[in-house]
C-alpha cells in the first residue's frame, strides 16, 4: 500500500469549507472524488487542518493511502483534469507509511491580507478585506506581539468550535506592509474554528492611545 501526500492550492471563495459535508460543495469531497476516478477504489484524505468556508489555501497538506500502481509523479495532472480550475494539485509523493497530516503536522500559517486604499481593488476583492480607512499600523504590529505564546483563545472562537481545548500556540505574529496593503501572518500549532477572522477584525481596531 502507498501512502501519498498531496501539496494542494484552492479558491475556497464558492466551497464551504475544506470537511466533507452532505449536500454542501467542499474541497475534501471533490478531491477524494477525483482520486476514486482514477484508482478506481474510495479513500480518506486526512488533511493537516480544515479550512473554513471562504478560506484560500496555497499549500495544503493531505495525504491518503491507496493500493494503486497509479504513478505518483502523474497524480498532479491527473487530478487536476477532474477538478475544478479552483482547485489544483501542485505537487504528489510517496511518503512512509506512518506519516499522517494532521499529526505529522508541526506548524501552519494563516495569512489575512487587508487592502487599506480609498477605493480596493476589482481584481483581488475575494483574496483581501477591504479597509478604507486609515488605519495605525504602529499600534497594529505592537498588539499582534500579544498573541504569541501559549494563550487560552476562548474569546476569539466562533460558535460551534468542536475542539475540547482553546489552548493554542502561537509561534509568530508579524504585520507586514506592501504598498496600501497591511498581511497579517500567525503562525502556530492550531487555529480554532474563525480564530483568525476574529483576531483579525479585532486588530483592525486598534489605535493608538
Amino acid at each position: 500500500m502507498k501512502n501519498i501526500r498531496l501539496t494542494i492550492e484552492y479558491d475556497g471563495k464558492d466551497f464551504n469549507g475544506w470537511q466533507k459535508q452532505p449536500d454542501k460543495l467542499n474541497i475534501q469531497g471533490e478531491i477524494e472524488r477525483a482520486i476514486e476516478q482514477i484508482t478506481g477504489e474510495p479513500v480518506e484524505l486526512i488533511a493537516s487542518g480544515r479550512t473554513d468556508a471562504g478560506v484560500h489555501a496555497i499549500a495544503q497538506m493531505a495525504n491518503f493511502k491507496t493500493n494503486s500502481n497509479f504513478e505518483v509523479e502523474k497524480y498532479p495532472i491527473a487530478l487536476n483534469s477532474k477538478l475544478k480550475k479552483s482547485i489544483r494539485i501542485q505537487k504528489a509523493e510517496e511518503v512512509e507509511e506512518r506519516f499522517h497530516c494532521r499529526y505529522s503536522c508541526k506548524q501552519k500559517t494563516y495569512r489575512y491580507i487587508i487592502n487599506n486604499s480609498k477605493q480596493g481593488s476589482a481584481i483581488y476583492r475575494n483574496l483581501e478585506y477591504f479597509v478604507p480607512n486609515k488605519l495605525d499600523t504602529n499600534a497594529m504590529e505592537k498588539a499582534m506581539k500579544e498573541f504569541e505564546g501559549e494563550h487560552d483563545f476562548k474569546a476569539f472562537k466562533a460558535s460551534g468550535t468542536s475542539s475540547k481545548s482553546s489552548v493554542r500556540i502561537i509561534y509568530k505574529a508579524e504585520l507586514k506592509k506592501e504598498a496600501d496593503r497591511i498581511i497579517l501572518e500567525f503562525t502556530g500549532n492550531g487555529f480554532l474554528y474563525n480564530m483568525v477572522r476574529i483576531i483579525a477584525g479585532t486588530i483592525v481596531e486598534v489605535r493608538a492611545r
